[in-house]
């Protein structure tokens, strides 16, 4: 096996979109909201702060002192619910770069994470977190370096606005493309820029086409795509790995198994994201692995 500094890992910790939603019908899928977390060689890369944050920080107190980077895709509140409750941001010592691009109010990513805890919607404020962190502003489009990673971004088709993440290290690249919505002519042209031989692909397939498209409840306008699209990009992209992810909240674990397996077929190799799974990838033999 390769060492640790020679590897990327994607480890899922939150994998529901919209709200969580515990429960016997969600364990095997789990109920958590999104939160990535990426181990590329020697640095710790999160995003997302939803629910799935919370459990990530528990792991994380036998390990300190902890440095990571937090990039966020946007703050609408399931991508940001968990970062109050990110134990490691409570304790002195620990050091965290965060990462957001500015919203078309103008508001920073800092001042959004101290108004979410201001009174009267949470009882302590921003100021009591004791490590240190560090808050960035993300023009749309940058390249950031982060020792050997390279991070880029660009921005994704949804309402108030979201930039989805492409992540690459010595000759591997993982996309994060979340939230979104297709269009209807035409794909995404900055997607497919993201997700371009992707080694893995993360993507925002909340809904199945009969969903998206049904008369009665149409999910048009509501920022998000179906597994169908998300295969059309994996395609055209050249994709290696393809993970649905973002998984609606009344998709109980039998809808999505069935999802699972039309996924496959449609896209061998595809996968559905688990809360708790990993995917591991190794340079040069480009060797990718799950591990529960």
């Amino acid at each position: 096996m390769a060492n640790q500094s020679n590897r990327f890992t994607i480890n899922f910790w939150g994998v529901r979109g919209s709200i969580p939603c515990p429960g016997v019908e969600t364990v095997r899928y789990g109920g958590n909201t999104p939160c990535i977390e990426m181990i590329v060689g020697s640095e710790r890369l999160i995003f997302d702060g939803g629910t799935g944050l919370r459990v990530l920080g528990q792991t994380l107190l036998g390990q300190m002192p902890i440095k990571a980077h937090i990039f966020f895709t946007h703050s609408h509140w399931d991508h940001i619910q968990g970062f109050p409750f990110f134990t490691p941001a409570f304790i002195k010592g620990n050091h965290f770069n965060i990462y957001g691009a500015i919203a078309p109010n103008g508001s920073t990513i800092k001042q959004r994470h101290h108004d979410q805890m201001l009174h009267p919607n949470f009882p302590v404020p921003l100021q009591i977190m004791q490590a240190e962190l560090q808050f960035y502003d993300l023009d749309i489009g940058a390249k950031l370096p982060i020792g050997e990673v390279m991070v880029e971004n660009a921005k994704l088709n949804h309402p108030g606005e979201a930039i989805g993440y492409r992540v690459s290290w010595r000759g591997l690249t993982v996309a994060y493309v979340t939230d979104t919505e297709h269009f209807p002519d035409r794909l995404d042209e900055n997607v497919l820029h993201l997700a371009e031989n992707a080694d893995v692909l993360i993507i925002d397939a909340t809904y199945t086409d009969e969903e998206y498209y049904d008369k009665k409840m149409s999910k048009v306008g509501w920022g998000h795509s179906t597994w169908q699209e998300a295969v059309k990009i994996a395609r055209t992209a050249k994709v290696k790995k393809l993970v649905i992810f973002h998984h609606d909240p009344l998709h109980n674990d039998d809808f999505l198994d069935t999802v699972s397996k039309e996924v496959a077929a449609a896209y061998p190799g595809s996968i559905l994201a688990r809360e708790g799974e990993s995917i591991e990838l190794v340079p040069l033999a480009k060797n990718l692995q799950m591990i529960s």
